[in-house]
């Protein structure tokens, strides 16, 4: 643990030593107490520094498996002076499973994920049964979970994945407009591209495996 940032080794060290989900209203880490919200899949922090600048009623982690992309965020948090907002370089089941007690995330966000195209690359997704079980546990009731990508197969595996789960989009299986959304990197390369972006957004149900 630094300043600002929580690095996660990639070993069996991370879930075997690290059992210890913390206390994310200690003022060591924010400077005050507020709801909190994860990006998994940040990249360079462009929405997440963004979305921490414009709602600093809220407290920020941004999940990055990338050192550089990691650094970038790390960078921009003094920078910008955003006191509400704190990176973590590591994978982010790890960081779910390790480090976030029950019921103590308020939204959850997956920006762009890397859709590992390849059949047999396919085991690398972060949106896997085991990703949607761990955001069963960690988000507080009525919250959401929001997964945006613009690669149509990944797409339908989230939207099977979460089949149990409520859509906020009235009943729609996603939208491919939302321009309040916020801005990252991906989404403005993709949209210069003409890629149909698919946003998902999602609530935990009474049924099923999304209790």
């Amino acid at each position: 643990m630094l300043e600002k940032c929580l690095y996660i080794p990639p070993s069996d060290f991370a879930s075997a030593s690290l059992d210890m989900p913390l206390n994310w209203n200690e003022t060591s880490i924010f400077t005050k107490t507020q709801p909190l919200f994860v990006e998994y899949c940040s990249g360079n922090g462009q929405w997440i520094s963004e979305m921490a600048r414009q709602l600093p009623h809220l407290n920020w982690i941004a999940v990055e498996r990338d050192f550089d992309r990691a650094r970038k965020i790390w960078l921009k948090i003094f920078r910008l002076q955003l006191e509400n907002l704190f990176v973590v370089y590591g994978e982010g089941l790890s960081f779910s499973k390790n480090f976030l007690p029950n019921a103590s995330v308020s939204g959850a966000y997956v920006n762009f994920p890397d859709p590992w195209p390849k059949r047999r690359h396919a085991k690398h997704r972060i949106v896997k049964r085991d990703f949607v079980d761990e955001m069963a546990r960690i988000l507080d009731e009525e919250a959401f979970i929001t997964l945006v990508t613009d690669d149509a197969p990944y797409s339908e595996q989230i939207l099977s994945l979460f089949d149990d789960w409520e859509s906020a989009f009235d009943n729609e299986r996603y939208v491919t407009q939302w321009p309040e959304f916020g801005n990252s990197f991906f989404q403005s390369l993709w949209m210069k591209q003409q890629r149909t972006i698919r946003y998902h957004r999602f609530r935990k149900t009474n049924r099923g495996r999304g209790i």
